[in-house]
């Protein structure tokens, strides 16, 4: 169990995000998404709003990608890169539906003169990888099963210069690492068990004794899609029992609506990707 002793310390974070003004479900590439559920453009690009003012609010930077008409699924920023340190590895996405929005990603970066690696192989970028600074010297952790290959996390292990753990994703509603796991601060995670394999529990239970564990209902409710700063753990607003959890843990959580985006099998973190300088 988390213990609550130590100071939860928010830190300042710089995120991109993309606006939904050309969010819609037009097909169906993961088991959330139904192209005979109508989607309200105005509402999602509302409850987007206010996700982004959230942010903001807490006091993070957020820059913004411009959307592009014909990709309605660049709303989800967080599949299109994954940066530690200032170096940026790449998005090569597994659909040919989201294809054409790594090269706007990439174009944002080097725009910025970030230092951009281009993958070879096929991985969806803070879908599938999370950094945690502080754990074991600096880790990243790597989902695959569904969406990005286990050789990318070879090819990003040597592109970042951080030890790369895989996981294995098991349960096709959890396709990403992001819907199953976050971090919560710079050295533990919240996860949920069901979606990975055995083994994989296991070296999730080795690495991060202290973790926040979620059940289904959470998970189910995009719960564990969210965003953390530290202490305030922004996530959303169905997530009610996780919200109690984290709360016990000396987190502050604080609940966003997301329905429409929902829609398309995506919650807050789909929607930011984190930008580490």
């Amino acid at each position: 169990m988390v213990t609550v002793n130590q100071q939860r310390v928010p830190r300042k974070r710089t995120y991109l995000m993309c606006s939904p003004e050309h969010f819609a479900v037009e097909y169906a590439i993961n088991p959330w998404m139904d192209v005979t559920t109508a989607v309200d453009a105005d509402l999602a690009v509302k409850q987007w709003d206010r996700l982004r003012e959230t942010l903001v609010g807490l006091g993070h930077e957020v820059h913004l990608l411009t959307p592009e008409a014909g990709l309605p699924d660049m709303v989800f920023a967080a599949n299109g890169a994954f940066v530690v340190d200032g170096t940026v590895y790449g998005a090569q996405f597994k659909h040919e539906q989201r294809a054409a929005e790594a090269a706007a990603h990439r174009a944002f970066y080097e725009e910025q003169g970030w230092r951009f690696i281009a993958p070879s192989e096929t991985n969806e970028g803070e879908g599938d990888f999370a950094y945690l600074p502080e754990a074991h010297g600096g880790l990243v952790l790597a989902g695959h099963g569904f969406r990005t290959e286990l050789a990318a996390h070879a090819e990003a292990q040597e592109a970042l210069g951080r030890p790369v753990v895989s996981l294995r994703l098991v349960d096709p509603r959890f396709y990403h690492l992001d819907v199953a796991l976050a971090s919560i601060d710079d050295e533990n995670v919240v996860y949920y068990p069901g979606a990975f394999s055995a083994a994989s529990q296991r070296v999730l239970t080795q690495l991060f004794p202290d973790a926040v564990v979620a059940d289904d209902e959470d998970a189910l409710a995009f719960g564990l899609n969210l965003v953390s700063d530290g202490l305030n753990v922004v996530l959303n607003n169905e997530a009610t029992r996780l919200a109690g959890k984290l709360k016990a843990a000396g987190y502050h959580p604080v609940p966003v609506e997301l329905a429409e985006l929902k829609k398309g099998g995506g919650s807050v973190k789909c929607c930011i990707a984190e930008l580490r300088h």
